[in-house]
């Protein structure tokens, strides 16, 4: 056998040993970019994954805020219907005819005399003459002496001798009672 042989021979084992070893950094390479392909997949996953989540809290926030927006809107028009409503009502009972409020006025100072027998009643400017007229013609009343004009929608405030106790049988004391009991009710007509 000659050099050339050996170096053929050589050479062939060297050629088949490059090729086994490419093969099996190919079979290697194959194997790490299959890992790496899987791993990249996982992580695009696991992405959009979060990418939804995000996207739907995101939507349900302003889904949240924007319900809320109406609600709060809403609430506010109702509101300000039922100062309508309020002030509306204030406005005709101060329309009722002169006879409403020297009969209220009677009512409301009998009622006032079981706790303040004597003192000063003061009452709105236009209720002066039925206030004057109650209190002379009623005996019962002769403890009771008319006060100046005070800023009232009607109706009377009643005060001691010595203004040790003050009585406040006005309209607005009366319909800001009936209004804080009936807002419920009146609420649930008016809106549903």
């Amino acid at each position: 056998m000659g050099l050339e042989a050996v170096v053929e021979e050589i050479r062939e084992k060297g050629k088949k040993e490059a090729d086994a070893i490419r093969a099996e950094s190919k079979q290697d390479v194959d194997k790490i970019l299959a890992a790496s392909n899987k791993r990249v997949e996982e992580i695009k996953l696991a992405a959009d994954a979060e990418s939804a989540k995000h996207t739907a809290y995101i939507v349900a926030q302003e889904i949240s805020a924007a319900n809320l927006l109406v609600k709060r809107e809403i609430l506010n028009t109702q509101k300000a219907l039922l100062d309508k409503v309020y002030e509306s009502t204030r406005e005709e009972i101060a329309r009722l005819p002169e006879s409403f409020h020297r009969e209220a006025i009677k009512k409301l100072l009998t009622e006032a005399k079981k706790e303040i027998s004597k003192g000063q009643i003061y009452c709105n400017s236009r209720d002066i003459a039925a206030a004057k007229a109650v209190i002379t013609e009623n005996p019962d009343f002769s403890g009771f002496k008319l006060g100046n004009p005070v800023e009232i929608d009607g109706g009377i405030l009643v005060e001691s001798e010595g203004a040790e106790l003050q009585i406040d049988y006005s309209y607005r004391t009366f319909l800001a009672k009936v209004w804080e009991s009936g807002l419920k009710d009146a609420s649930d007509i008016l809106f549903g």
